[in-house]
């Protein structure tokens, strides 16, 4: 819903309600996962997708019954392989898809906040349309009926907010009457540091900011860190690792890139960054100069399963070797710890 807000508000300044439909389940090869939006108003004006081209038509029509009617409905769609193939696709699945009469205030206000959210809302049953907000703090607000609706969020919530994954799962308290929850994910917006202002962190800054990152580059020199070489970065930190982090604010949404190959920033951001709840911590260089470091950061204290955290070399072995290939093997590698791949596969 995220990248949909500037539709949504285009679609609102037409004077025509706008319906939501959104993705909760999906099996075999659907094109779109769970948590993937549908707006469209009763005129037929459409923004989003929840499958590619396949059935975005008659998801627009169960939208503008539901804006008619004023109540959710749960819809499933098998898209056959021939289906599939007619708009392009490689093969079909099935999915089903939660249409809304009008996009909730809750969803509304978790998209735009930077802070993860996940928002449980009943699919079925006599509860249909319930739902319940918890932040990534724990919280829990919003109104229900149903005390067994604030149990299962308080359960499940924080581990799909951890895997920022939305998904569907069965209530199992007896007065639930096997009612299904959709719980959807807002995750908190990712942020790159990256230390070290080199010709590898000017191609990476644009691809992270590509895939919703907010980027940080920080280094202790100000002939490096410009604004020509830097133009798409949100900020410069011209400060060296420690006072940079402190300013910066390192959390458990932060994934950190050690690029400057300059041991007098390298090894303190990495002692800094080992200490901190980061995401990822990410180093250049040869195995030979990870080998000398993980010596030395051991020398500190660290232990065994402490490095294990550190990515070094960084990057997947794509078998680039320019700066922006270097930089595309990084945010992949990126990718797979955000959502939790094992990077060997990947690697194969």
């Amino acid at each position: 819903m995220r990248d949909l807000l500037s539709e949504y508000q285009a679609l609102l300044d037409t004077g025509q309600p706008v319906g939501r439909a959104v993705v909760t389940s999906v099996w075999g090869s659907a094109p779109r996962p769970e948590g993937a939006c549908l707006l469209a108003t009763p005129d037929g004006r459409i923004a989003g997708s929840v499958s590619g081209g396949c059935v975005e038509s008659a998801t627009a029509q169960e939208i503008a019954q539901a804006i008619a009617r004023g109540n959710p409905k749960l819809v499933s769609y098998g898209v056959s392989d021939d289906q599939a193939w007619k708009v392009g696709l490689a093969c079909g699945g099935t999915i089903k898809v939660f249409v809304e009469p009008r996009v909730r205030a809750e969803i509304l206000d978790a998209a735009n906040r930077s802070e993860g959210t996940v928002i449980a809302t009943v699919l079925d049953g006599p509860s249909a349309g319930q739902s319940l907000v918890m932040d990534e703090n724990g919280k829990v607000s919003g109104r229900s009926d149903n005390p067994w609706l604030a149990e299962l969020l308080a359960r499940s919530g924080p581990d799909a907010l951890l895997n920022e994954a939305s998904r569907t799962i069965a209530a199992t308290a007896p007065e639930s009457a096997g009612a299904n929850v959709f719980l959807e994910v807002f995750p908190r917006q990712p942020r790159l540091v990256i230390v070290g202002a080199v010709h590898i962190a000017m191609a990476l800054v644009p691809l992270a900011r590509m895939v919703g990152y907010r980027t940080y580059v920080m280094d202790g020199r100000s002939a490096f860190l410009t604004r020509e070489r830097f133009p798409e970065a949100d900020e410069l930190v011209l400060e060296w690792p420690a006072k940079g982090f402190e300013l910066i604010g390192i959390d458990r949404g932060t994934y950190i890139c050690v690029l400057s190959h300059d041991p007098k920033f390298d090894e303190p951001a990495m002692e800094l960054a080992l200490r901190s709840s980061a995401r990822y911590i990410g180093a250049i260089g040869s195995k030979k100069t990870q080998a000398g470091r993980r010596q030395r950061l051991l020398g500190l204290g660290f232990s065994e399963q402490d490095l294990a955290r550190l990515h070094g070399p960084i990057g997947l072995d794509i078998g680039g070797r320019a700066p922006a290939e270097t930089a595309l093997s990084i945010l992949a590698e990126m990718t797979a710890v955000r959502y939790g791949r094992d990077r060997s596969k990947l690697a194969g």
